[in-house]
């Protein structure tokens, strides 16, 4: 007797949107990559080795050290009440630095003074601080006002000193207590990625300067995408005359070098900074998704589904932006991941001619025009190759994502199940 046994059909099905997302080698790498970055965003300047604002916080005795460079610092309170900011200002802006920074060669305690030899002075150049200086933020202006008995803002008495603070009163601190206070003020600092050309710390600024450089780019891809799908959905439902002046407008559009017609805007603008880079930056590229979406749009809207629509009186803009645009969503984010990488080049470009982000804030592009009117003197390699390789990391991780992402919405890719 034969019997039937059940036989097992391969069936072919479509993947889900992000199905393999890990698989495909480009959208790995290139995810951990900006993710990373992200990380370095979220963790603003409670992670950064010189948490002041703008990581400016710099001596310019130390200028153009190489990586892995450490310096013996006596750190001198300023004499002025800081306020010290909420947790919430201290990430977004950082944190005011209450201290001068004085890199020494050599230290010497004498009595109530403290003696450096300034990092890479001569031997004979000493500098001498009151321990009072170097530990309490003291009175500024005249005293004769606030009635102290002394011509310094500070008198000695038995065991100590009677100090006139910065806020206006007066303390008295024992010796035993500025002593103990002065080894808190001798500390040693690393600087892994080495120093700028005004001593600050390179690394601190790198970090700070992926913050300026997403934001950006991010937003000028937005402002980009914006204007193309809406320039792009006219020309593409419209057709007729409409579609012709957009279609030249696009075509005179491109035929300007980017760079140029950044420039342009910027100087339209009769500013310089964060708010005009972007838009600057978004403002150039919006043209590949208005053609992207015109040619989609153009070949949708005959589509049995959209003739339907219009059947049952639904609005153009509907139809457009609620029944078209939505199947073109997987092209239009790969678009955009291009010109997210695009404007962070752009921005550093901008920046490098001085025209982007102006300084102290740091950015890549400003960062890589200081190390390039660097380049021949000592200790300046570092300047250039750091920046240049954070761009290049950045860009590039974009760039894998972008074509990773191309990889996976199309629709070719099949799965056996």
């Amino acid at each position: 007797m034969l019997t039937s046994t059940p036989t097992s059909k391969e069936t072919i099905k479509p993947l889900s949107p992000w199905a393999g997302f890990w698989e495909i080698p480009a959208c790995r790498w290139g995810a951990m990559g900006l993710l990373l970055a992200l990380m370095v965003v979220v963790g603003g300047y409670v992670i950064l080795p010189d948490p002041s604002p703008n990581a400016n916080d710099g001596n310019i005795q130390l200028r153009k050290q190489a990586p892995n460079f450490v310096a013996d610092i006596l750190v001198v309170r300023k004499n002025a009440e800081i306020d010290f900011p909420s947790y919430i200002e201290r990430w977004w802006k950082g944190t005011p630095s209450k201290y001068l920074l004085e890199p020494y060669d050599s230290l010497v305690i004498e009595g109530d003074f403290v003696k450096i030899l300034p990092f890479g002075s001569q031997k004979d150049r000493w500098k001498r601080y009151h321990i009072c200086d170097v530990t309490t933020p003291l009175y500024v202006g005249p005293l004769e006002e606030m009635q102290f008995p002394s011509a310094r803002p500070y008198i000695k008495e038995h065991g100590g000193y009677r100090i006139l603070m910065a806020n206006g009163k007066d303390r008295f601190r024992s010796m035993a207590e500025l002593h103990l206070d002065l080894e808190d003020h001798l500390s040693s600092r690393r600087y892994w990625l080495g120093t700028d050309r005004a001593g600050r710390d390179l690394l601190s600024r790198l970090l700070l300067g992926t913050r300026i450089s997403l934001s950006i780019g991010l937003l000028a891809a937005l402002l980009s995408v914006a204007i193309g799908v809406l320039v792009g959905s006219l020309a593409g439902y419209y057709g007729g005359w409409q579609d012709q002046v957009i279609s030249w407008f696009m075509t005179v559009v491109w035929s300007i070098p980017a760079i140029m017609l950044i420039i342009a805007i910027s100087l339209a603008f009769q500013q310089k900074g964060v708010m005009v880079s972007f838009i600057a930056v978004g403002m150039t590229m919006w043209v590949e998704v208005a053609r992207l979406v015109r040619g989609q749009v153009m070949a949708l809207k005959n589509a049995l589904y959209v003739e339907a629509a219009r059947t049952i009186g639904l609005s153009d803009f509907k139809i457009v932006f609620v029944h078209i645009l939505p199947n073109i969503v997987g092209e239009l984010i790969v678009m955009g991941t291009a010109n997210f990488a695009a404007a962070i080049l752009l921005e550093a470009g901008l920046s490098f001619l001085g025209l982007g982000v102006q300084p102290p804030a740091p950015s890549w592009g400003g960062m890589l025009m200081e190390g390039f009117n660097a380049l021949g003197t000592r200790n300046s390699f570092h300047l250039v190759f750091f920046p240049s390789l954070a761009i290049m990391g950045m860009v590039g991780s974009i760039n894998l994502l972008g074509n990773g992402l191309r990889t996976l919405s199309d629709p070719k890719r099949k799965v056996k199940g």
